[in-house]
């Protein structure tokens, strides 16, 4: 299991006044959004009705491949939970075992600024290079040294990222509000702080 989580810091009164489940999937969309933009366009998001795919450049190579996202949504936040389904990273016996999570919980309270904790959680992954047999031992090192610190290093600089609350409007709309006014604008004051709880 991978888990990394980052505190940002905003005015409460702009926290409640943006805060609804269309964030959360926004947040969602600004994290495929950073993938592709610090891979500088080599793995692309591909969306379908059944799956959100991490492919470089295009099909058929397809690293990671996603069932749809699951919501969670609650008073105090809110989870973004991809299952993993398949791809070339995933080893068979992984297939529809693992998932990607982000998740944002609100500090309760009144004082005047607020504190959001986002976590990214990658859980039940079983990496195709871990390999199996005798091979298993050496490969599982491999992928802590290679895909797993990839995997932290570009999660930790999105978690950082989330200072400028640039967050991208989503492709799906899921969450977006049936009717109404365009989605209030994040405001640019806020801080991150990346903590590591491994």
């Amino acid at each position: 299991m991978s888990l990394e989580k980052a505190e940002v810091t905003l005015p409460r009164r702009e926290l409640e006044r943006i805060w609804t489940p269309e964030y959360l999937e926004r947040l969602a969309r600004t994290y495929w959004r950073f993938l592709t933009r610090v891979s500088l366009g080599l793995l692309r998001v591909l969306y379908t009705s059944a799956s959100r795919e991490i492919a470089v450049i295009s099909r058929p190579f397809v690293l990671l491949r996603f069932l749809p996202p699951e919501y969670d949504i609650h008073a105090g936040g809110g989870t973004v939970t991809w299952p993993i389904d398949n791809g070339l990273l995933v080893a068979t016996r992984g297939r529809r075992r693992g998932y990607l999570r982000l998740g944002v919980e609100l500090e309760p309270g009144d004082s005047e600024e607020a504190t959001v904790t986002v976590t990214s959680e990658v859980s039940n992954f079983y990496p195709r290079i871990a390999g199996s047999g005798w091979f298993a031992r050496i490969g599982r090192v491999v992928y802590r040294i290679t895909q797993l610190q990839l995997h932290v290093i570009v999660t930790q600089a999105f978690l950082r990222s989330l200072a400028r609350l640039d967050l991208e409007p989503s492709v799906v709309g899921a969450l977006a509000p049936l009717a109404g006014p365009e989605p209030t604008p994040i405001p640019d004051r806020a801080r991150t702080e990346p903590t590591n709880p491994r």
